[in-house]
């Protein structure tokens, strides 16, 4: 985050306006299924004005280059079938919200509570072995064929439990304010 007064409000106001998008994308995906639209750039657009009010062009630049990162870090699980757009939307909003440095710590710690939340899931449903497979399945097939979409364990050929991947991206944020 860019330094402030660490007494100052305006220091914790990125990361309020950060867990609040969290916490209703959240709700919204385990409702629907769906992160809308109109939460994930309305967040991001709210951050990137909030950055550029408080510190300018600097701020401004902060946060799109959070924006573009958050925006970063999940586009390849996406483009490889393993993650909804809804998701990385929202990690391009948080992004804007938490800057380039912080998202990154971001994604690590969603990623960690992501693997977590979808062991428990499978386990519980009785689908563990089969992700097991599936996950080794996946890691050949990249090994031989190169970085490419598998079909077959993709979110849209597998037939496995769905995740609300919103629930390890509150996780995440949470844990990464907490550290802060």
């Amino acid at each position: 985050m860019d330094p402030q007064p660490s007494g100052s409000v305006m220091v914790h106001a990125p990361y309020i306006g950060a867990l609040l998008l969290s916490v209703v994308a959240c709700v919204t995906d385990v409702r629907s299924r769906r992160i809308p639209n109109v939460l994930t750039f309305s967040g991001a657009l709210i951050a990137l004005v909030f950055h550029g009010l408080t510190n300018g062009l600097s701020g401004l630049g902060f946060a799109a280059a959070g924006l573009l990162v958050g925006l970063g870090v999940f586009f390849v699980p996406f483009a490889l079938g393993g993650m909804g757009g809804g998701d990385v939307k929202l990690m391009a909003a948080l992004g804007a919200w938490c800057g380039p440095f912080t998202v990154l710590w971001l994604a690590a710690y969603t990623g960690i509570a992501g693997a977590v939340v979808a062991l428990g899931v499978s386990a519980v449903r009785g689908y563990l072995p089969t992700a097991l497979r599936n996950m080794w399945l996946l890691f050949t097939h990249w090994r031989v064929a190169g970085l490419r979409p598998l079909e077959e364990v993709s979110l849209a050929g597998s037939n496995g439990p769905r995740l609300a991947y919103a629930v390890p991206i509150l996780i995440g944020t949470v844990v990464t304010v907490w550290l802060r």
